[in-house]
């Protein structure tokens, strides 16, 4: 990509709200865009299984499409509303937010408030404050119609828009991991329309519940039962003030996707990785991965009798923030590089090791 655009499959996923264990909406987007290509299921999970081609043996992707939120804790008499925690935050973002409250009746949004630092004595100007010293307020006068509108157990994500920063850079809320969900199906919509069909079964799954334990990908994996399965996830970008490469590793924002390498990979699927990137000079990085990794690789690894896996990640800053940062060169490089290993496949491959 050469200036700034972007698939409509992609800012679909970008825009919608699907908090861990509520997604929903980023569900109905990969049936949207993908079920003109491949047949599309789905299981009591909420996971969104897509098949093409009918191979004897099987190829899996897997990017997970839910993303931290917050979770309708508790409401006072006041009506401000108090939540805890879906998935890993940094706790010092948590104030002056705006946030989406998915009810049943639709939207209420609010914005997260606490102690304004002209109340604050010097010792607690310099405290990170602990969730519940949080709450949202949705601009109401008491606890009864704060009830009216928003019940416990409401979902909440932040409210944020994709923006443009450069000529291929932007952020978004929930590059985490919707990149790498539209990675793992765009490649079928792309080999639906290639005269090239690969000779595996592609299967490619949007798993549920990642941010809290890999959780979707448990019964996904154990479901589709593949001979060899790919993970697309994001990756901490360390090109910024203050990171020590020394300990995080070196990995730049539009340097192409990157590889992991370690016990959590088939060292046989990271080298065909490599050659298929070196084979079409998709530029490439490569991480270090020293155990289990935080991502759905970590349970598709050891599914059954075991799984030929490996690991790409979209370099990017800001995890875990509501101004996540991707380059969508990177992305699209990373679907490039899923298609030539997927078309790189024989029936006779072998992965034992």
């Amino acid at each position: 990509m050469n200036h700034f655009e972007m698939d409509e499959f992609l800012l679909e996923l970008l825009r919608s709200r699907s908090p861990t264990g509520t997604e929903r909406e980023a569900a109905d987007i990969v049936e949207k865009y993908v079920g003109t290509s491949a047949d599309v299921s789905r299981d009591v999970l909420g996971n969104r299984i897509a098949s093409f081609g009918d191979g004897d043996r099987t190829l899996m992707f897997a990017g997970h499409m839910d993303e931290i939120g917050f979770i309708v804790s508790y409401i006072d008499d006041d009506g401000f509303i108090f939540f805890e925690q879906l998935g890993g935050h940094d706790n010092i973002m948590l104030s002056g937010r705006r946030v989406a409250i998915m009810t049943k009746n639709g939207y209420v949004y609010g914005v997260t408030g606490k102690r304004a630092v002209h109340l604050m004595d010097a010792k607690e100007r310099k405290e990170v404050p602990e969730t519940h010293q949080v709450w949202i307020d949705i601009g109401v006068s008491n606890g009864d119609e704060a009830k009216a509108l928003v019940s416990i157990g409401d979902p909440v994500v932040y409210d944020t828009v994709v923006r443009k920063l450069s000529s291929t850079r932007c952020t978004a809320r929930a590059f985490d991991d919707r990149a790498g969900c539209y990675c793992a199906f765009e490649v079928i919509r792309r080999l639906a329309k290639s005269e090239s069909k690969p000779d595996f079964r592609v299967v490619s799954v949007a798993t549920t519940q990642e941010e809290i334990g890999t959780r979707g990908a448990w019964p996904a994996s154990y479901a589709v039962n593949p001979d060899v399965a790919i993970a697309i996830d994001v990756d901490h970008a360390t090109d910024f003030p203050s990171c020590d490469k020394r300990k995080f590793g070196s990995i730049k924002l539009g340097a192409g996707p990157v590889i992991s390498r370690g016990p959590n990979i088939n060292p046989k699927v990271f080298d065909r990785l490599v050659a298929c990137a070196d084979s079409l000079k998709i530029p490439y990085q490569v991480s270090a991965e020293s155990r289990p990794t935080g991502t759905d690789a970590r349970i598709i690894q050891t599914t059954r009798g075991g799984v030929a896996t490996g690991l790409v990640g979209i370099p990017l800053r800001y995890m875990h923030t509501p101004g996540e940062v991707a380059d969508l060169n990177d992305i699209e490089a990373c679907v490039r590089l899923l298609e030539s290993f997927a078309l790189s496949l024989k029936n006779n491959d072998d992965f034992t090791f």
